[in-house]
This record gives structure tokens, sequence and C-alpha cells, in this order.
């Protein structure tokens, strides 16, 4: 236009036409992210700017005041009030330092640059944000400069980058890459070591079935923790990319998987046992090489199924999280996630809880058949010196053997398993419970029928006992088992207290030495105790009739049923599932999986539309 001439033509004839003009005039923001309208629901009420005042932005129609609670209504900062927006839609956090990021509510309609959003992602300056049927946005930070992409994601292809052909078809145009781009990708992520397992919700029960199969078969050589490292990636991956309904009925499927192959395990190994054969067949003692062969594959379960408890837990407790952020806690339909979460994880304890049991049973049944040597045999051989500290199992003497071979298969087992420390523990102070109450039993029974409490016969109780404890504390175990012997030893010391000095002492001063010892225990021991021929306990070992009633009415064995409650693990998992895959053999795994979901896409497709992986391309 000629000079002045804008002048004489933009001159409004109604005064609340400078209002509008100024409306028209306004400036974007140059120290605040901001989200140009390029598409609304009413020209009228629409903006053309909304500026992030702080730094999570709320989208959202907004609504009343609960009725029920006075809960507060849902805070919004922008209102949009297209009838499929929901009360709060979608939520944009802008710190200082990019990338921003975009949270969908749940049920709510978003796109993210053409692409349908499900959950989180990163938003950069230039990316379109869709809401509902009708908003579209485009994010805007002055602040990142020349940070963001120098074409945004969304354009199409440039004219000529991909020439028209049968690679078209394939190529991905929201993104503007080529066949060739998009082949050299995916054989990127088929061959990668980066720890990512992609699926798509039809492939999830095949994928899980796949490697719980895999990992009861025991096929492969993979790291003991691998399967429980592989459903966690799909655990992962439905937490990050698939809709937020889709994680609850993933953990229930996949709990389901790993109870049935734990039960189906159990019953193959009670089929294989003596007591199950027929009859007339004669039943032969578990070796711990026997055993331990027979329970690897629970202990692998125990320690895969902890590990993947704990990581479970965490994901739950991220759900929770983001619905407290959204104020939806009360949602009817997070109740019924959560409540799905919480089915899945009591399946997953229940399955820890049964490995346990059952392998401690067989544990303890080897067990039961190698304690009696403990008291019986005679540590003092003949020319035979006693071995020290941190000797080897060769080295101790013949009747300690078995029982220290069980303990050491135990040991071997656990660590090779990668089973949680917590639980290596737990599992030995039952195996040291259940001995100290079958030693204690036994030791009760033999002086009912026959000469066996005599000052001899304890000595050699109590150096087997030591040469125990001593190997058990070489092996790591002796805090835990010196708690766990403490009556036995007791009991076994004061058998072993000289017979003169023994006759000096009075009931009184025994209960205060020793009382860990019920009164009827501590009468059954003294009343069998061999003073030599015709000599019967002297009358200072009577209880007073304060304790009578105790000693004729308890019971002087121990209690199996008394055995320490199973703790679970707390804390975060032992699943390392960030940084490049290092074990060649569960890469390997990783690779045969991302191929099998390939197949499994492939087989959707029309014949003439297959082919095979796409293979990296040689420097």
């Amino acid at each position: 236009m000629a000079p002045g001439a804008a002048d004489a033509q933009m001159v409004p004839t109604d005064p609340g036409d400078f209002d509008q003009l100024t409306q028209c005039l306004i400036q974007a923001p140059s120290n605040r992210p901001y989200f140009l309208l390029l598409q609304g629901y009413q020209d009228a009420q629409d903006f053309v700017v909304y500026v992030m005042t702080r730094e999570q932005h709320v989208f959202g129609r907004g609504g009343p005041s609960s009725s029920r609670g006075g809960s507060p209504a849902p805070y919004v900062d922008t209102f949009l009030n297209a009838p499929d927006i929901l009360p709060r839609h979608c939520t944009v956090r802008a710190g200082p330092e990019p990338p921003a990021m975009v949270r969908p509510s749940r049920g709510a309609p978003v796109t993210h640059n053409g692409c349908l959003l499900l959950r989180e992602a990163e938003l950069h300056p230039g990316d379109l944000l869709g809401l509902g049927e009708h908003f579209l946005f485009m994010y805007k930070d002055p602040r990142a400069g020349g940070s963001g992409p120098a074409r945004p994601p969304w354009l199409p292809a440039r004219p000529g980058a991909a020439p028209p052909g049968p690679g078209w078809a394939f190529s991905c145009r929201l993104c503007g890459r080529g066949l060739q781009e998009r082949g050299e990708a995916l054989a990127a992520y088929l061959d990668g070591r980066e720890p990512v397992l992609r699926f798509r919700p039809r492939e999830e029960e095949a994928l899980l079935g796949e490697i719980v199969r895999a990992a009861a078969s025991g096929a492969g050589d993979l790291p003991p923790l691998g399967p429980a490292t592989l459903l966690a990636l799909c655990v992962q991956h439905s937490a990050r990319e698939l809709e937020l309904g889709h994680l609850p009925r993933l953990l229930g499927r996949l709990a389901r998987l790993i109870k049935e192959a734990v039960w189906e395990k159990i019953k193959e190994i009670g089929d294989r046992q003596p007591e199950n054969h027929p009859e007339g067949v004669p039943e032969v003692p578990l070796t711990p090489e026997a055993v331990s062969v027979e329970l690897r594959p629970l202990i692998l379960w125990m320690a895969n199924t902890t590990e993947l408890l704990s990581f479970v837990q965490e994901k739950v407790l991220e759900m929770e999280k983001e619905a407290d952020q959204e104020g939806l806690s009360s949602d009817p339909q997070l109740c019924n996630d959560l409540e799905l979460c919480d089915e899945a994880l009591a399946l997953l304890d229940e399955v820890i809880m049964c490995t346990f049991q059952q392998s401690v049973y067989y544990l303890t049944k080897t067990l039961y058949s190698t304690l009696p040597a403990l008291l019986d045999s005679n540590p003092f051989t003949a020319g035979a010196e006693l071995p020290g500290p941190g000797a080897e199992l060769e080295a101790m003497p013949p009747g300690l053997r078995p029982t220290l071979g069980v303990f050491q298969a135990a040991l071997e087992l656990t660590s090779q398993c990668e089973l949680h420390p917590d639980l290596v523990s737990q599992t030995f102070g039952y195996l040291f419970f259940f001995s100290n109450a079958s030693l204690l039993n036994s030791l009760m029974e033999r002086g009912q029928g026959r000469p066996f409490y005599q000052w001899s016969r304890a000595v050699q109780i109590r150096t087997n006992l030591d040469l125990v404890l001593d190997w058990l504390q070489g092996a790591g175990l002796g805090d835990i088992a010196t708690e766990f012997f403490r009556k036995l030893s007791i009991a076994v010391n004061l058998l072993c207290v000289p017979r003169t000095s023994l006759l000096k002492a009075s009931w009184s001063s025994l209960r205060t030495d020793y009382p860990t010892l019920t009164p009827a225990q501590l009468h059954h021991l003294l009343s069998h105790y061999q003073l030599g021929p015709g000599r019967g306990p002297p009358p200072a070992w009577d209880p007073p009739p304060a304790e009578r009633d105790a000693v004729d009415t308890g019971d002087i064995f121990e209690s199996f049923s008394s055995h320490p409650p199973l703790i679970l693990p707390l804390g975060s998992s032992r699943l390392r599932l960030t940084g490049p895959v290092t074990d060649d053999a569960l890469h390997r795994e990783l690779r045969r999986l991302r191929r099998l979901l390939w197949d499994l896409e492939q087989q959707e497709l029309p014949a003439n539309h297959r082919h095979g992986p796409p293979v990296a391309a040689t420097p």
C-alpha cells in the first residue's frame, strides 16, 4: 500500500474495533512456553495463544466439585469446551531444561504429531498436539532457541526424497522415512543390545508364553535372572508405551503363566520321589547331589519371581503416584486396575511362598537321614586330627560329611541361582531350625530307653556340633547357625558338665544357668543322667512345688510348627534394565524374541507383502 493509504483505509468507524484489533496484534511470549492454536471448537471463544504460567499445565473441561466428600473440582489451566474433552484431559510439564513431557489422562483421546498418544512422551518445540476431535495445537518454547528439530517430524517427505515404487508402500509417511532408512532402523533394533522389547497387545500372549515356556524347559543358557529380565522388559514396555489399562491385564496374565509353570514343575518333582513309586520298590534316601538337581528349577523360579515382584511393585506405585498427581485416586476404573494389580501381586507372592516351602521340604527330608550321625559318630577316631576352622568338606569327620554336604549343596544352589540374600538367609534359618529341633528331640528320646546321658558321650556330641558350627562360620553362615542351634548347644553343654560339678548344683542354679531349656526338658535330662550303677538323682535336682506342674505337663520335644515365618524382601529390584545388554546369552534370547514378534507381524500381512527381517548394512 502507498504511504498514508494504510492510515486512510484502516481508521475504524466503531471504537470497539480498537479492542479487536489490539487482541489480534498480541505478541507471543519470549520467556515462557506456549501453545499456538491451529484448530479450535468455537472461534468466538478460543484464543490463538495459550501461555504456560507454571511448570505443569493442565488442559481440560473442568467440572463441578464432588458432592460426596467435598473434593474440589479438578484444577485446569486451559479450559476447552468441546464435548469430547475430559475434566482433566492432558498434562504438560515443561521445566527449565528440555524436553517437556506430555501425559494423557485415562481415556482421553490425544494425538502427538498425528499418532495416538497412550503414555507419557517427550514434547519438542514444533510438535503438534491434538486434543479430542477438534483442538490442534503447536507447542513452542522460546527458551529452547535452536535446540528443536530442524525439520518437524510431522512434515511429509520432501519431493523426490523417496522415489515412487514398491518401497513407498512400506515407508512411514508421517516421519518421511523411506524403506531403506526404515529397514536400517528396524535391523538395528532387531540385533541391538538396547534393553527394549516392543510388542503389540495382540502379540502379548504369545510373547509371555514363549518366555515362560523357555524358562520352564531350561532351554538355552540364559543367566539365572534372565527370565525375570525379559518379563520385566514386557512390563516396562506396557507401562511406557501401551494404553493405561493394559498393564493390569498383562500382570494378571504373566502371574498366571508363572504359577501354572511352577505348579507343573512341583508335580513333576513329586512324581519322581521314591514314596510315589509302586509298592515293593525300596525307598532310597535323596543324596545332596540329587536334591540339588531336583530343586534347581524351583530355586530359579523363586529367584526370578522375587525380583519380578519387586519390579512390578515399583510400577504399581508409579501408577498410583500418577493417579494422585492427576486427582484420579478415587476413579472407579483406576480402582479396578489397582485391584487387578493386587491380584497379580498376590499370585506372585504365592509362587514365592510355594517354591520356598517345597525347597526346604526336600532339603529337610534329606537332612532327616543324615542328622542322627551328629549324635552317634565319634570324631576322635584313631589317628585322626580334628580339622580347623575353614576346612574343606573332605577334611571333616566321615559322620559329619553327609549333613554338611546338604548345607553345601544348598549354599551352592542358591548362589548359582542368584537368589535374593534375604531369602538365602531365611532358607538356611529354616534348615538350621529343623536341624536343631530334630537333633534335640532325638537327644530327648535317646535318654528314655538306654544309658545315653553321660559325660563321654556328651563330649563327642559337643565336638561334632562345634565342628559343624565352625564349618558354617567359614561358609558365611555362622551367625544364623549360632542363633538357631542355641537350644541344642545349651542342652549338650549341660551334659558336658563334669559329674562332680553337676552333683553340687541345685535345681534353682541350673534353671538360672540354662534358661533356654523348659522345666520339663531340664528335669528329663537330669532324671536320666548316668551317675553310676545304682545311683539316682540327688534331692537338690528336684523341682520345687511351684514348677512341679510345668514339669509333669510340659512337652520335652520341640515343635516343628514354630518355625520362623517367611518375610519377602523389601526394596528395589536387582534387575538391570539400563544400559546395553552385556550378557551374550541374554542378547541372543532377546534377538530370538524380537524375530518371533516380527514373524507374528508378518503372518498378518498378505502373502505378497511379507518379507524376512531386514539385515543391518555392513560398514
